[in-house]
């Protein structure tokens, strides 16, 4: 057993900013990061685009960025949160400077602040177009030099701890040698990202599989909005299956033009904001335009845009696409929607607090009311230090440190002999992913959701059985909680009657035209 004040699982911006302000803050208590992959391997590290904070109040106040948020989020968001996310946003953005984070700046030597989908100004703080992995590595830099942090990467969190709804810690195995630990914490924080590989064509890493929301269901924590997931219009399309290559949302608010197979500039007909409407708006019309001709992408026009203030802005997507044989300056990129972002997860209040005491959860795996039915872009790494700071603010004062005699985990994990098969692993993996993008992805029915849900109910009895009798299998545990995750955001859709944001169901409304769906 290991004994912690703060059990942090999960190493994006969240939880390793978490980390940081508690440790700094008290020195004397432990913090430990567990992480299934390394370090800094997380949907953080992946981020392109940015953190959208007003800086230039004189062009833009906080009251403007509010709006934007509660429109993008088509009704459903919670006013007070989004008020509280965006006006704390400055003071958390200068905190990362201060850590070592580093965004561009013009040549006045003010932060450049880029625009994108739904924003009506220029407010996206940025790094060239790797601004997550900028991010990472200045909190990795702070997390290396705090003695009282420890991370334990290659460790596999399989289930929390709880009895009489309090939280008291989780079961993490150790990858490597699949010894089983039962790790006791006054607060444990859930920052497990996100759940885009259920989907297969996904703009997320392959750690990306819901584990954090998963555990939380088998806890019975509330969960909420699952039903919305967020399709990134621009990926680049590739023959290739898993992680897709995102074209940042920051490169239509540069100027890109969206054209279809014909060269035409179809955004101009569906949305006066043309390629900047929301993200949810741009993908059905991509969809659409897919589905009238029986293409498999559209394109991203760059040609017209100036060469070299492009290559300085995105240097990493010019490379790829030219490594790939696209010259931005004569080619098109060719261009299809993608599994994003989850707007709901893991419910919580202000504070980063569950339904379950002593649990609390922070950054994609949680529903905080910010996004709605849609998420604003650049607004998740904002919502990540918000949060991080809120929890970090609440447990440093607030904390019930009663502790309890828990039950060690017993270990016959690594006692049974059976080995699962990684083909039928993979094969049922495949199958997954191919029924959620089919029947729960940016067009849905009634009759495929139902369908979709008796199919992942048989899937889930197979499998717990499977992972209850073999050895240890990280993909098995992997597709385990695949398929929890893809059972909730089913049944929400079901029980969702009216279409909002990222969510069509075509059963809901009639409809007269595509047009008036968005």
């Amino acid at each position: 057993m290991i004994t912690t004040d703060y059990l942090v699982i999960g190493s994006g911006i969240a939880g390793l900013t978490f980390a940081v302000k508690m440790a700094e803050q008290f020195p004397e208590k432990k913090v430990l990061i567990v992480t299934k992959s390394n370090e800094e391997e997380s949907n953080t590290k992946y981020a392109q685009g940015g953190i959208a904070i007003v800086l230039n109040e004189k062009e833009d106040s906080f009251e403007q960025h509010i709006q934007d948020t509660l429109i993008a989020g088509d009704g459903l968001c919670d006013q007070d949160v989004v008020t509280m996310v965006v006006k704390e946003g400055p003071k958390r953005f200068n905190e990362l400077v201060t850590w070592g984070t580093h965004f561009d700046t013009n040549t006045n030597g003010h932060f450049n602040l880029g625009k994108e989908g739904g924003h009506s100004q220029y407010r996206v703080a940025h790094h060239k177009d790797c601004t997550g992995y900028e991010i990472e590595t200045a909190l990795l830099n702070r997390i290396h030099q705090l003695s009282n942090i420890t991370t334990l990467s290659q460790h596999f969190a399989l289930d929390l701890i709880t009895t009489a709804n309090i939280c008291h810690g989780a079961y993490i195995i150790n990858q490597n040698n699949h010894t089983v630990i039962t790790v006791q914490a006054s607060a444990t924080l859930l920052c497990t990202g996100g759940i885009g590989t259920i989907y297969g064509h996904t703009t997320n890493p392959s750690i990306a599989t819901g584990d954090g929301i998963a555990m939380a269901i088998r806890a019975q924590a509330t969960i909420a909005d699952m039903e919305f997931i967020q399709f990134h219009p621009t990926v680049l399309h590739e023959k290739s299956e898993g992680a897709s290559f995102l074209i940042s949302e920051a490169v239509r608010g540069f100027g890109a033009y969206l054209r279809n197979q014909n060269g035409d500039r179809f955004m101009l007909g569906y949305d006066a904001r043309a390629e900047l409407a929301s993200r949810d708006i741009v993908s059905r019309c991509i969809d659409n335009e897919l589905k009238k001709e029986g293409h498999t992408h559209v394109f991203l026009d760059c040609t017209h845009l100036d060469l070299f203030a492009f290559k300085k802005h995105f240097p990493t997507i010019y490379e790829k696409c030219l490594a790939i044989g696209i010259d931005i300056t004569t080619d098109w990129i060719p261009v299809v929607p993608a599994a994003h972002y989850i707007c709901g997860g893991i419910n919580v209040d202000q504070n980063g607090q569950t339904s379950i005491k002593n649990l609390f959860a922070c950054g994609e795996c949680t529903r905080t009311g910010l996004h709605g039915a849609n998420r604003l872009a650049s607004n998740s790494l904002l919502e990540a230090l918000v949060y991080a700071h809120n929890t970090f603010t609440y447990l440093s004062t607030i904390l019930d440190t009663s502790t309890v005699t828990i039950t060690l985990r017993s270990s016959d994990i690594s006692l049974r002999q059976e080995q699962v098969s990684s083909t039928l692993i993979t094969t049922y993996r495949q199958q997954l992913q191919e029924l959620m993008h089919r029947t729960v992805g940016i067009i849905r029915t009634t009759a495929e959701l139902v369908h979709t849900k008796t199919q992942i109910e048989q899937w889930i009895m197979l499998i717990d059985h499977m992972y209850s009798q073999t050895q240890f299998n990280l993909d098995l545990a992997e597709l385990r909680n695949m398929l929890y995750v893809s059972l909730a955001i089913v049944k929400q859709s079901l029980a969702r009657k009216h279409n909002k944001g990222g969510f069509f169901n075509t059963d809901n409304e009639s409809l007269t035209s595509f047009s008036k769906a968005i």
